[in-house]
């Protein structure tokens, strides 16, 4: 766990800024954090320099310049570097997910079917998924689970989709036995 206590500003601000980074690979402009979390770029302007300060964010001066998160932001976002993780397949309104990886799964309820929810923690943006969308899970590594559901809201501050579940099914596979 992190020693770094972030607002819920910060918090958001920091994990776009990882999202953008990890589907280019390379500095993210501020306008560009901006628009992802709906907020004025002065503001994000502002909260980058308290971030640098936290040494959570490297500046790139110059014209291709911009921000960049240090590994210590990753860390203070409690965020695993995926190099070896298992990827689990994300599917929105029937369209794979690419720029996203699955990292955890939450489940609610789960003795209440019709009032069960699934938290689905992700890497990635969350800035195309609406409250209604068809989103499906999986399948996870060793269990095979795969979770169908209607997008119920999501929480940007902690990156993750929360799911109205209408299917869920399970086939592990026992020849590993």
């Amino acid at each position: 766990m992190s020693s770094i206590e972030l607002t819920a500003s910060q918090k958001t601000i920091l994990t776009a800024l990882v999202n953008l980074h990890s589907e280019s690979e390379d500095t993210v402009k501020g306008e560009e954090i901006a628009d992802e979390v709906d907020r004025n770029p002065g503001t994000i302007r502002n909260q980058m320099q308290s971030l640098k300060a936290l040494q959570l964010v490297e500046g790139v001066p110059g014209p291709k310049g911009g921000y960049k998160p240090t590994a210590t932001a990753f860390n203070a976002l409690d965020i695993q570097t995926l190099d070896e993780a298992a990827k689990v397949p994300l599917v929105h309104n029937d369209e794979p997910v690419e720029n996203a990886n699955v990292d955890q799964i939450s489940l609610s309820s789960v003795h209440h079917p019709e009032r069960c929810r699934a938290e689905v923690h992700i890497q990635g943006s969350l800035s195309d998924f609406h409250s209604g969308d068809a989103v499906r899970v999986g399948p996870t590594p060793l269990s095979n689970l795969v979770i169908e559901g209607e997008l119920d809201s999501t929480d940007t501050t902690e990156n993750i989709l929360i799911l109205k579940i209408q299917a869920m099914q399970a086939s592990a596979d026992d020849s590993d036995h």
